[in-house]
């Protein structure tokens, strides 16, 4: 049942990144009206949310826009952060909606911001823990109970990322239309683009809590 279910989740997230992947090729082909590019987009909502203290910067590599709260930087991958488009707009936005949340104590992204120590820990250490857990679940049963514990960190990480992403996205999303940024298609493109970006959250949680209670399965049954 478990494998069936971990196919069915795996076939899910393939389709949703595939369709991920499809629509930002998409709206990476619809050029704003407006001529601003990601980081122009950013730094203007960075501003006309009174942030001074965040900087807007480029990293290297595809997917790799984040927003970091230690050294408070929107870094946007280089296509995000030079092109004028739809898709880049809406990324570029959406990482500032981090900004955003942290500078207003958004109470989610707090209380994820305070498990990133504890989920670094227990990701170091899941797999061998789960593995050994599993070889020596007759003589110690008590090391497989500790992977689960440490899995429960890692699937209530992936829960709680789901308000902060889908949050990021409303307000970025409301940003650009409150001010007129986009025209409608464009405003309709980055809206979709999020939209299947945050499912790819979605599907990560139900993964990772399938696996949760699978692992909690085979230690409930160990006799």
């Amino acid at each position: 049942m478990y494998l069936l279910l971990a196919g069915l989740i795996m076939l899910v997230s393939w389709l949703v990144s595939s369709r991920l992947k499809s629509k930002f090729e998409l709206y990476s082909k619809l050029q704003l009206e407006n001529g601003m590019s990601g980081a122009e987009i950013a730094e203007k909502m960075l501003a006309d949310n009174g942030i001074t203290d965040v900087k807007v910067i480029s990293v290297e590599g595809q997917l790799t826009d984040h927003y970091n709260p230690m050294d408070k930087t929107v870094n946007l991958s280089e296509a995000v952060f030079n092109q004028r488009n739809a898709a880049a707009a809406a990324v570029a936005a959406h990482e500032c909606g981090h900004a955003v949340q942290h500078a207003v104590g958004y109470n989610w992204l707090m209380l994820r911001s305070q498990l990133v120590p504890v989920v670094n820990i227990a990701s170091t250490y899941l797999q061998w823990v789960l593995i050994a857990g599993i070889l020596m679940i007759r003589t110690f049963p008590g090391l497989l109970l500790i992977g689960i514990l440490f899995f429960a960190v890692t699937t209530l990480f992936s829960l709680i990322t789901l308000p902060v992403e889908y949050d990021a996205s409303n307000r970025a999303l409301a940003w650009l239309e409150n001010n007129n940024l986009l025209t409608n298609q464009e405003q309709a493109g980055a809206k979709d683009a999020l939209t299947w970006a945050a499912r790819t959250y979605v599907v990560a949680a139900l993964g990772s809590i399938a696996s949760l209670l699978y692992y909690v399965s085979i230690y409930t049954n160990r006799r």
